[in-house]
């Protein structure tokens, strides 16, 4: 950043900001601004990079003319926050974790807390790598590759005596070649090396971050965490644990993909529900403004008395949009106290991307409503152009290996979570060219008991069985491998 910019971002002309007026400022306060320090110092923060509506504010800052990330923590608990992040910082460089350094801690007038460490210029985050790599079959070599330093350090963390509250892909930083793991106060400490039982706890919070499928490919990284220096844990307690996380992170999203929260944007009104995928809300602005208009325009893929189905273009992008539509009063009626068709694939869809399970990721759900009494529902989701199984899938032939390898992948993971799909034609498998996608989620459901999934599972494997003839080399293949024999 040159002198001349530095000079005109803190100019008396940026707007001065404390606490209460970030407060107010909600999840976007305008940048740059100014923040006024205890000792006559000003720090200016150029770009927002983390919000907490209320309660945190993170961003890339200038103090004293050098970048630094600064965490402003705004609440009434604010200075326990802060001081409890400067001591997680300090125990972590202490036992020499790689972390961002700290730089500045400090009270601010009016109330309020600043800390500054370090700006990694490029960081990025192993979240942002792992990305591309997550549909990839479990144990890939360069998963493996990409994980495998993650873990070791968590394995350093643990000889140290030190927990994270907090481990997920997004705390960690690739910088330079070198991994840090950052966000201080998640950091507990305790006496070294830590035990096993908040050891597991903490393996588990990572390998959650993994797709289930992945549960019988994690040998190198358990070999990684103990080259760190843990401790072998007794796998009964890392499996109890496991469960317990997993749980935890399924009922703690599902929830979030109902309110407004950093992942998701919600609006509710007494006409109108909508949820949007945080990130993706201004490029489907127009889409949801008028839903309707963008069904009634597209491509038709289905139209049906029950449901529309249009693929849209916007931008350089392309989308399906679902309309739910309702056939006459009774119709109406009979659906109105009960959340509507658009909601459940919405969850369902989010909760098979939590379990690894491929779907066209749901972007945005929209529901007419009329107080309590819900209408009309729209979908929106990202467009995969692939072929469904039917059309793809030879009935002279067993499946190529790629094929062969994710409908197994799939069909492995529905069975172990217990979750039936209600309609499992072989159209609503796609193949996009690397795996395949299961849609048309309105039947979708995860079973509490395992009576019930068994009897849901054997009409799932019947209905994908009888798309192709009995005596053909697809149809004993599949009756082979799916899972569930009767």
């Amino acid at each position: 950043m040159t002198d001349r910019l530095q000079s005109a971002r803190t100019a008396a002309d940026v707007p001065l900001a404390d606490a209460a007026t970030l407060r107010a400022a909600g999840r976007a306060p305008a940048v740059p601004f100014r923040v006024a320090l205890t000792d006559g110092r000003e720090l200016v923060m150029n770009r927002l990079l983390r919000v907490l509506p209320g309660r945190r504010v993170v961003g890339d800052s200038l103090l004293d003319g050098r970048r630094v990330l600064a965490k402003l923590f705004i609440d009434k608990n604010s200075a326990r926050r802060a001081e409890r992040e400067r001591q997680g910082i300090a125990a972590l460089a202490a036992a020499g974790i790689p972390t961002p350094a700290l730089i500045a801690a400090a009270a601010l007038p009016g109330g309020g807390h600043l800390l500054t460490t370090e700006f990694l210029d490029g960081a990025t985050t192993l979240l942002e790598h792992w990305r591309p790599l997550a549909d990839r079959l479990p144990g890939d070599v360069d998963a493996c590759e990409l994980l495998v330093p993650a873990f070791r350090l968590l394995g350093r963390l643990h000889r140290a005596g030190l927990a994270h509250d907090d481990l997920h892909f997004g705390n960690f930083l690739l910088h330079n070649g070198h991994l840090y793991i950052i966000d201080g106060d998640a950091v507990t400490t305790a006496p070294a090396p830590l035990a096993a039982k908040p050891a597991a706890r903490d393996l588990a919070m990572l390998i959650a971050q993994l797709p289930r499928a992945w549960d019988g490919a994690i040998a190198p990284l358990l070999a990684a965490y103990r080259d760190g220096g843990a401790q072998s844990l007794d796998a009964a307690v890392l499996a109890r644990a496991l469960r317990h996380e997993r749980a935890w992170r399924l009922r703690d999203y599902l929830a979030k993909t109902g309110r407004d929260c950093t992942l998701f944007r919600v609006h509710r009104s007494l006409h109108r529900f909508e949820a949007v995928v945080r990130t993706e809300a201004d490029a489907l602005a127009p889409l949801l403004a008028d839903p309707d208009h963008w069904v009634e325009t597209g491509h038709p893929l289905k139209r049906g008395n029950t449901c529309t189905v249009s693929l849209v273009e916007l931008g350089e992008r392309r989308f399906v949009i679902k309309r739910y539509n309702l056939k006459h009063f009774g119709h109406a009626l009979s659906r109105a106290w009960r959340p509507t068709r658009a909601w459940h694939s919405w969850r369902e869809g989010h909760r098979l991307a939590l379990f690894g399970i491929p779907t066209p990721r749901p972007l945005a759900l929209i529901e007419e409503r009329w107080g309590p009494l819900r209408a009309r529902a729209w979908l929106v989701t990202e467009y995969c152009g692939g072929p469904d199984m039917l059309t793809h899938l030879r009935a002279d032939e067993e499946p190529a290996p790629a094929e062969a390898a994710s409908l197994k992948t799939l069909f492995d993971t529905l069975y172990r979570e217990r979750i039936s799909h209600g309609d499992l034609k072989a159209t609503n498998l796609l193949w996009d060219g690397n795996k395949a996608l299961l849609i048309d989620l309105d039947a979708a459901r995860q079973h509490a008991t395992i009576v019930g999934f068994h009897r849901a599972w054997r009409r799932d494997r019947a209905r994908f069985l009888r798309n192709w003839p009995a005596d053909t080399p697809l149809h004993r293949w599949l009756a082979a491998m799916l899972p569930g024999r009767p």
